[in-house]
């Protein structure tokens, strides 16, 4: 007798063992066509999975995330499964999963060409209309190896043998393709019915550049066509919105093959970075913080006691003089230490917040480099925070509104948070960890909220809080973080005089808002399409006149409206009106104020927002409150 358990807490009894389709099938036929997968005592199988023991069990639908996923997983080989059947002398190699899609890599004789790929998608659709079974069946390690050697897939014979002797390996065969995989897949290839290939691009096996260059295929797959479309359509204003496109467009920052990862601001995009930092600086100085500036460069037997000299140096920038070695710092935190260290603290003065536009690099690969996204020089909004572990919650408490409010004010309203958990490589004891773990999850619980937890992506010393917002597309991007770190106190010699006058050592928590500004940048200029908020447009208005006649009183209200502290731009070419407001209007320019005879005459200004929006005429009196008001309250 096999007892299953179902998530509504209902049992069934089975008098033999029985697979997750039947299950499926006892409860209703319209469960058993929609079944995908299942969740036996919360692992992911197949709908063949045979239960021979009690067991919890919930079945996988479309409605399911895990539907998804097995969805994209089965679109995967899928595609390999088209592969062949078009190109039998290409190999297989890897398809994993990824975010909003999949992909597989080939070794083929020639480039695979957009060509290709449309053929390959209409052999997918033809192999998927077919509604072929999908079957599993597990081998011994070495007749698995055996059976892809003879087929001639050598990559998958060396991926098998580099699982011990003594394992299993599972293999999954539709029609007369077979791969190696630790599945789930659906039931059978009519279940995937959404899916388009997206691009190709070149990857090297195992991601060694010594071996072979092997083609990618990217592709996406989804429960609904109009799921599909949807992020299809997102992908498309992605692209509109590529900052490195509009950074060029909008002059705003260059990057060029002498400076690899590292940025040449230009005027425009200065001024978006210094109102980003001002803005920023009085952050740090309404929460209490010192802001300080540490060096660029220390010495190496700094970075080995911090441990980074021994498990970070590929990433790090040496160099040397006078006979010693030096490097370009990737992180400030050592540097604030030193300012902690230089006399003897007191209970009393903790917590002790420090704050840092601190520049850092990092020996980022060339393949990692993104734009102003990843680069190899930045800049964080930083901060560390002295304290004591009683003091640990009600600081992260502190940060949160103050996060939050940065976030609405830059025009991020939908923030999810995460907590990092311990990874299976750490330093500390079990009974730090769960009070680290605790304290964030308390002081989470103080300010109301919920939040994911991210089993094993904590750091080696401590947990950490994220903060992930979601742009206008719906993208997310993780920017601000809070980090309790006691290992690093610990290292450096930083230590206190408590209450009891004993010595005692610091938490320190690491925290950033925006994080990366370059980073933070680049997001915001994807978010806002190049079309910055008023406060932050590094050009708010532009003053134009209609014929030289009125060039004299359109100086006087640029002059006028400068004064005021407006960053404004004055345009007074002979070239025809509507020239001019277009080219400003592909600047993205917030107003374009237009000044023709009538204007002049009467001491007016004739105003047009972004968008072509005509407000009409009105005096620069109401111009500059309705300026103002946009600014003060972010809008």
């Amino acid at each position: 007798m096999v007892s299953v358990r179902l998530p509504d807490g209902s049992q069934r009894q089975f008098d033999a063992p029985v697979t997750v389709a039947q299950v499926a099938a006892s409860i209703g036929a319209g469960l058993a066509k929609a079944a995908l997968a299942g969740k036996v005592n919360g692992q992911l199988v197949d709908t063949s999975f045979l239960i021979e023991a009690d067991a919890d069990l919930a079945i996988v639908t479309e409605k399911d995330p895990e539907g998804l996923e097995v969805i994209r997983h089965s679109t995967a080989h899928l595609l390999a499964y088209a592969v062949k059947q078009l190109y039998p002398d290409a190999q297989v190699t890897i398809g994993p999963v990824i975010d909003n899609g999949f992909y597989y890599d080939f070794s083929y004789k020639r480039p695979f060409t957009p060509d290709d790929l449309v053929l390959i998608e209409k052999k997918m659709a033809e192999l998927a209309k077919k509604d072929e079974v999908i079957t599993r069946k597990v081998l011994p390690r070495d007749e698995a190896v055996a059976y892809f050697t003879s087929i001639g897939e050598a990559y998958k014979a060396e991926i098998i043998s580099s699982i011990p002797a003594d394992q299993d390996v599972s293999l999954y065969t539709e029609g007369n393709f077979t791969d190696l995989c630790r599945g789930p897949h659906v039931p059978s290839t009519g279940k995937l019915k959404v899916f388009k290939l997206m691009k190709l691009a070149g990857a090297y096996w195992r991601g060694d550049s010594k071996n072979e260059m092997l083609q990618r295929v990217y592709g996406t797959a989804w429960i609904k066509k109009e799921d599909q479309e949807a992020y299809l359509f997102m992908l498309e204003e992605a692209e509109k919105r590529d900052h490195r496109k509009l950074g060029k467009a909008l002059d705003l920052f260059h990057m060029q093959e002498e400076a690899p990862g590292l940025v040449f601001w230009h005027a425009k995009g200065w001024t978006i970075w210094q109102q980003v930092e001002q803005y920023m600086r009085q952050v740090y100085q309404d929460g209490g913080y010192q802001e300080v500036k540490t060096p660029q460069i220390l010495d190496r037997t700094l970075w080995e006691k911090t441990g980074h000299w021994e498990n970070y140096r590929e990433s790090m920038f040496a160099t040397e003089s006078e006979n010693r070695n030096y490097a370009l710092k990737p992180m400030n935190c050592p540097g604030h230490l030193q300012i902690f260290n230089t006399g003897l603290r007191s209970y009393r003065e903790l917590p002790l917040r420090f704050g840092e536009f601190g520049q850092c690099h990092r020996n980022e690969t060339s393949g990692a480099l993104h734009g102003i996204m990843r680069v190899r020089g930045f800049t964080q909004d930083d901060g560390h925070i002295f304290c004591t572990e009683e003091q640990i919650a009600q600081e992260v408490m502190t940060f949160h509104p103050q996060a939050m409010k940065v976030y609405a004010d830059f025009g991020f309203h939908n923030i999810d948070i995460k907590i990092a958990t311990r990874p299976d490589n750490r330093i500390g004891t079990e009974e730090d960890w769960d009070r680290a773990e605790e304290s964030l999850r308390s002081a989470l619980r103080a300010c109301g909220l919920t939040w994911q937890e991210l089993p094993g992506e904590g750091a080696f010393y401590g947990p950490k809080i994220e903060y992930h917002l979601k742009d206008s597309l719906g993208r997310s991007w993780q920017v601000g973080t809070v980090q309790i770190d006691p290992s690093m106190p610990v290292r450096l010699g930083a230590e206190y005089v408590a209450e009891d006058n004993s010595r005692k050592i610091p938490i320190m928590l690491h925290r950033a808002i925006v994080g990366s500004m370059e980073r933070f940048i680049g997001v915001l200029i994807e978010n806002f399409a190049g079309a910055f908020p008023l406060w932050l447009s590094p050009v708010q208005v532009v003053v134009t006149n209609i014929s030289d006649s009125q060039a004299e009183y359109a100086k006087s209200v640029a002059e006028s409206l400068k004064k005021q502290g407006f960053r404004v731009n004055l345009d007074l070419r002979n070239e025809k009106i509507t020239y001019k407001i277009r080219e400003h209007s592909v600047q993205k320019v917030p107003y374009i104020i237009v000044i023709g005879d009538k204007e002049r005459d009467a001491s007016t200004v004739a105003v047009r927002t972004r968008g072509n929006l005509d407000l009409g005429v009105m005096p620069v009196s109401a111009l500059v409150e309705r300026l103002n008001h946009e600014i003060a309250t972010k809008a």
